[in-house]
């Protein structure tokens, strides 16, 4: 069974729901990929795994208690990896203290200098990520893989449609499918000359049709894991757009072990769209699984407002569950059929509320908010304990 941050994870009761909805209902089916697993710290990627997001952190490395700071947030919100970048000898001179206080497993990013990636390895990293645009020459990934088979060390090939090599530039004129395909594979050869096979790979590039085309490609190919990015999607809504449309279609088409949203955000907002993504295609669960509409004259309640309290209120939940939050009875009452927790907008400030797909009771306005995320906090805390379930409304069709 799968450990994240050593502690087992067990399926779901949202888990098991997926499962039988994909088993009644076939449009819901994702195949995903087979590939071999690799660990990454105590962190299973491929072979079946939960898929992992990773996020990425934008502090000074060389300011340690920063750094460790984000690396909390970042978990806080549920990342599974989390990459720090080591430009420096001054950014590696204290990796260990970073390595040592995070609770999840952390990848050294390298670029250029591969000495960085000795040190890093020696200080507790559990991944080195390399770009084969800018390591260097075999020699140098050789002393890499000799420091992280040393060290237990997993490595990323990162390829990135910015970064190509020149030659490969030169043959194929620029960056395309077959450009990113063939980087990767030079570089995993090198790998397996040294017979190093923990290893994952990308093929990322800004362009989304480029990178699709390429991690299809590669899919095609290789029996690895496969780290998926679109990679400098752009800001908070526009890289999610982007990052959706290219992730997700591969997420869908049942390709990818691991992700990272990459935005120019704070990472926290990074494992977030991460989250939200895989939730949307049933890969992964977390958290409250949010139903709302986007509101109208009809609503009852200021749905907009409402929806943004209530998200935020609930962030601190982890238990997979789901919550309809909807304006009015022309589509209320269906969605609130389907979710644990439902709110109905209703008139003179009167709300209808319902548990476990049922009308219950009502709620006004001025009350409606503290009451909704306490039934929240009461069903999420009755889960964990086990005396209650997640609500699943097709159990009879899935029976």
């Amino acid at each position: 069974m799968p450990q994240f941050g050593g502690a087992v994870i067990a399926p779901s009761p949202c888990a098991d729901y997926m499962r039988a909805m994909s088993s009644v209902r076939p449009w819901r089916d994702i195949e995903r990929r087979q590939s071999r697993q690799i660990m990454v710290g105590n962190v299973p990627v491929g072979g079946g795994a939960p898929i992992t997001v990773q996020t990425m952190t934008n502090t000074p490395t060389e300011d340690v208690g920063a750094t460790i700071d984000q690396i909390r947030r970042c978990e806080d919100v549920g990342a599974d990896i989390i990459r720090v970048s080591c430009p420096t000898a001054e950014a590696t001179e204290n990796f260990d203290q970073i390595t040592r206080a995070a609770n999840v497993p952390i990848v050294a990013d390298i670029h250029f200098h591969y000495k960085r990636a000795l040190e890093a390895a020696d200080k507790g990293a559990a991944c080195l990520r390399i770009n084969p645009g800018n390591i260097g020459s075999s020699d140098r990934v050789a002393e890499v893989v000799r420091a992280a088979k040393a060290n237990g060390c997993a490595i990323r090939i990162g390829v990135n449609a910015g970064s190509l090599e020149k030659d490969l530039l030169e043959k194929y004129g620029e960056p395309c499918p077959e450009a990113l395909i063939e980087s990767a594979l030079d570089h995993i050869k090198l790998l397996q000359d040294h017979d190093f096979h923990e290893f994952k790979v990308a093929v990322k590039a800004s362009d989304v049709f480029l990178a699709v085309a390429a991690y299809h490609g590669l899919a095609e190919t290789v029996d690895c894991p496969l780290h998926l990015g679109i990679t400098e999607a752009g800001g908070l809504i526009g890289g999610t757009v982007k990052s959706s449309i290219g992730m997700g279609s591969l997420l869908w088409a049942g390709i990818g072990d691991t992700i990272r949203v990459s935005l120019s955000a704070e990472p926290e907002q990074e494992v977030k769209v991460g989250f939200e993504m895989l939730k949307a295609l049933g890969l992964r669960t977390r958290g409250v699984r949010v139903v709302s509409c986007p509101s109208c004259s009809r609503q009852g309640f200021d749905v907009i407002r409402t929806v943004e309290a209530l998200e935020a209120r609930l962030e601190h939940i982890k238990t997979p569950m789901s919550l309809s939050v909807l304006g009015c009875v022309v589509n209320g009452p269906g969605e609130a059929r389907e979710t644990d927790i439902g709110i109905t907008g209703g008139g003179n400030g009167k709300h209808m509320v319902y548990l476990s797909g049922l009308t219950d009771h009502h709620v006004q306005s001025e009350d409606m908010l503290d009451h909704v995320v306490k039934l929240v906090e009461e069903k999420a805390a009755a889960i964990e304990a086990g005396t209650a379930t997640a609500f699943d409304p097709h159990a009879e069709a899935a029976e």
